[in-house]
């Protein structure tokens, strides 16, 4: 049996794909360990998970805001500046600890967690890379060789301070042996070229534990059900959106009701067909909607062609308009702009994809596509072959 470190940042989505592959290494007899918020890790995964400190920033707010995100280009310059740098050298000491005292086989590194990658090869471990989202696969430097310069020079200092300072210049948010990519290529598209190591697995939908008091008798069948969700990370003009997105469904109380997710609090009163929680027990709650509103975040478009919901879209970071892209490509939702959507935009778009049936018929393609890749169970099996291939040495500093 071996033994994995699990290495990822203090943001839920990119923890939560983790949550059903550990489970899945553990039925199977393998020892898991995380590095990372251990509250954080353990509300998701369990309270007896096995969770060292290693984090980054106090909150699951980043130290840049998403709305500062205002080109690719500059997109790209703000996170490794302002998040994934700083992220990095504040786990550093967590990972190497975590790694002294678990004694991994191997490492899963989530792409944000960039110190994982590079502690592992100080430590001479083999390493594989947990990509939450289809735009991680997206080489946003392709043509822009000044930029790629500078991104070389910047992880070559930060190599220098937490890695291995002798080790070739390369992107340490992809193991060079195995990058476990939770979508499918039905998603992704054709257009996008992948290396020989991506395996794509297709989303990790699984339990999380739930402390949740959600009121499900509240739920008419009489009415179709939109969830309204924006996540965990709040940005300047969530109260006008939801707002907004809230009169669209109340305008239309005969037939529609919403669920909409405010852990900010946002929102002041609204119809008797609109529930707002702080937060909710999203996976079962897909199983009782027919259609979502969100900010396109990898987990919740997936979670939601998981079960063959279409969606209506609006995008914040470039991350997420890369999301929102593929799944308009695919026929299996609509886009807006966070920004100056309205409330009638908001109605149209939620008003075609419940009743236009090409929209659901494209979500059903894809949620077959999800559910026949495999998922957790999938993820799993690709470590243990990785990890069985692999020549293990003892970790020494």
């Amino acid at each position: 049996m071996s033994r994995y470190l699990f290495v990822v940042p203090p943001l839920v989505g990119h923890i939560n794909p983790l949550v059903g592959v550990s489970a899945a290494l553990t039925e199977q007899g393998h020892q898991v360990a995380w590095a990372g918020p251990p509250e954080m890790i353990r509300q998701l995964a369990g309270g007896e998970t096995i969770a060292y400190p290693a984090c980054g920033w106090d909150s699951e707010t980043p130290p840049v805001q998403p709305l500062e995100y205002r080109s690719p280009a500059i997109g790209l310059k703000l996170l490794w500046e302002k998040v994934l740098v700083p992220l990095a050298d504040a786990m550093a000491p967590g990972v190497s600890a975590a790694i002294a005292d678990f004694v991994p086989d191997v490492l899963v590194v989530d792409q944000h967690a960039v110190a994982g990658a590079l502690i592992a090869q100080r430590f001479g471990l083999p390493w594989a890379t947990s990509a939450t989202t289809p735009a991680d696969l997206v080489d946003p430097l392709a043509g822009l060789p000044k930029v790629q310069a500078w991104l070389t020079d910047l992880v070559r200092d930060l190599r220098q301070r937490i890695g291995d300072p002798t080790a070739e210049d390369a992107d340490p948010r992809f193991s060079p042996h195995l990058v476990l990519a939770f979508t499918t290529d039905a998603l992704v598209g054709p257009d996008v070229e992948v290396g020989e190591q991506i395996r794509f697995v297709g989303p990790s939908v699984t339990a999380r534990p739930s402390e949740s008091d959600f009121p499900w008798d509240w739920l008419d069948p009489a009415r179709q059900t939109v969830l309204i969700t924006l996540g965990t990370i709040c940005t300047t003009g969530v109260d006008r959106f939801l707002t907004a997105a809230a009169e669209a469904i109340a305008a239309r109380a005969e037939r529609l009701q919403a669920v909409i997710v405010d852990p900010g609090g946002v929102l002041g009163a609204l119809g008797p067909n609109i529930l707002v929680r702080p937060r909710v027990p999203q996976v079962p709650l897909l199983a009782k909607t027919d259609a979502v509103i969100c900010h396109a975040g990898h987990n919740t478009v997936c979670e939601s062609l998981w079960h063959g919901l279409p969606l209506v879209m609006a995008p914040i970071v470039n991350d997420e308009s890369i999301v929102a892209s593929q799944v308009v490509r695919a026929g299996a939702g609509i886009r807006v702009r966070f920004n100056r959507a309205t409330t009638r935009h908001l109605g149209d778009a939620v008003d075609a994809v419940l009743t236009q049936p090409h929209y659901s018929q494209a979500a059903a393609q894809l949620q077959r596509s999800f559910r026949s890749a495999g998922g957790a169970c999938a993820a799993a099996a690709e470590l243990e072959t990785f990890a069985a291939r692999t020549v293990m040495p003892n970790p020494s500093t």
